[in-house]
């Protein structure tokens, strides 16, 4: 007796959260002299070119809300303000993870929710309230406040030396700080304390430059532990849905497919039995009849099996496999594949990325061909940021939708289970575009 496949469950959304990136251990091991050294030098830098940096942020900004209503230009220039501000928060990151060797992940843009014009919008929206951007931002702000400091410091530094040996000038007095006038036996005294005041104060701004760069771009024990918990929850949602569709899919093509055609090669030797002595001819033609139709089955289940792995992926990679499918695609492929050699079906532990990137890719050209009535398709795989970016486009019809069950869920499901990032755009019209990226877990 058949049954019919179960249904799919309800399809999750779109885009799935993307995973949050690694955090490495924020504890080092005090701050050594070179470190300090470092973190002066760059407070002295960031107090002479940081003001002339937010000035311009800030001019950008006023000037964006001045030609707001001048026939939009305004939005324009606000666009670019969010553009400049995630710039700088990506620079700061960066910095401040490479002085004190806290292993940060560097800041990262916003994934997009909707497609069009329209979603490009909102995501740039979205990214203008981004909290690691803000905090970022404040800390290069102080980070500028204490630079200018540091350069006053230096010159009174500077100035307190020279103030030491003002006894050589063999006067009576001498012009103090403050306006102050006072015995010149007092100059090498105040010169000296001068000095290792103004030391004092810069080394002291170098440290609380440290512990507010920790406090402000560092994200605390339970946001990280918090955003690991709703990672792996989304994962585990995706790899359990994505499990049911495969396995749905499975049973759809057992059942519709390879198992009508075994059951018609068993009615068909049935038949040649019964004739086989009364009608050896009409028994060889049948019997031809069946071989033919296991071979047709046979080649069913190898497609069926290639479906749910490929062994090319794990024998020669993920550069071969793609080359395979897009020969056997019904409609011209232009492949462009660029991984770094570390990536392939050897290091185990890119074997989830790119199994979730070749049957992305496997299914958007299944599509391509099937639905958006598409002449040629290009396929783009690169490697990024320590993970598999990969992007799909046809020149079809479009107006492709992710629905309950369909290929498209599979594939956003199965992306999701190995905690990448998916994006469909496609307009009434086409073309169609998908973006997958999937990182890698070295």
């Amino acid at each position: 007796m058949t049954t019919n496949p179960t249904p799919p469950p309800p399809a999750p959304p779109l885009a799935p959260p993307a995973p949050a990136a690694p955090v490495a251990a924020t504890t080092d091991a005090g701050s050594p002299p070179l470190r300090i050294l470092l973190t002066i030098l760059q407070l002295a830098a960031l107090g002479t070119v940081g003001a002339g940096a937010i000035g311009i942020l800030t001019a950008t900004f006023g000037a964006g809300l001045a030609l707001l209503f001048v026939f939009g230009v305004g939005l324009f220039v606000l666009l670019g303000f969010v553009y400049g501000l995630f710039g700088l928060g990506w620079f700061e990151v960066h910095r401040v993870s490479a002085l004190y060797d806290l292993g940060l992940p560097d800041l990262r843009w916003r994934p997009r929710t909707k497609a069009g014009f329209g979603g490009w919008l909102s995501n740039v929206a979205r990214q203008s309230i981004n909290g690691p951007m803000w905090r970022a931002i404040a800390n290069f702000v102080l980070a500028c406040i204490a630079g200018s400091l540091v350069i006053r410091l230096f010159w009174g530094m500077i100035w307190a030396g020279f103030f030491a040996f003002a006894p050589l000038n063999r006067q009576g007095s001498v012009d103090g700080p403050f306006g102050a006038v006072m015995d010149v036996a007092w100059a090498p005294l105040v010169g000296a304390l001068g000095v290792i005041a103004a030391a004092a104060g810069i080394v002291g701004l170098a440290l609380l430059h440290r512990t507010l760069s920790r406090a402000l771009i560092v994200p605390n024990r339970e946001a990280e532990l918090t955003a690991q918990v709703q990672t792996t929850t989304a994962q585990r949602a995706g790899a359990v849905r994505a499990a049911e569709l495969e396995r749905t899919r499975i049973e759809r093509d057992l059942h519709d497919g390879v198992q009508p055609r075994l059951v018609s090669v068993g009615m068909t030797l049935g038949l040649a039995q019964q004739k086989i002595d009364t009608d050896p001819a009409a028994a060889r033609e049948l019997i031809g009849e069946a071989h033919t139709s296991t071979k047709a089955a046979i080649t069913e289940l190898r497609q069926l099996a290639r479906g749910i792995h490929t062994s090319v992926l794990d024998d020669r990679g993920l550069d071969a496999a793609l080359s395979a499918l897009a020969g056997r695609s019904h409609i011209p492929v232009q492949l462009d594949v660029r991984i770094d050699p570390g990536m392939s079906g050897a290091n185990a532990g890119c074997r989830d990325a790119e199994a979730a990137v070749y049957f992305a890719i496997a299914e958007s050209l299944t599509n391509a061909a099937k639905h958006s009535r598409a002449s040629e398709c290009r396929v783009v795989v690169r490697s990024r940021d320590g993970g598999l970016w990969a992007r799909v486009e046809d020149n079809g019809m479009g107006g492709a939708q992710v629905q309950p069950g369909g290929g498209l869920d599979g594939i956003t499901n199965r992306v999701l289970a190995a905690g990448g990032t998916f994006r469909l755009e496609s307009p009434a019209g086409g073309p169609t575009s998908l973006e997958v990226t999937v990182p890698c877990a070295f």
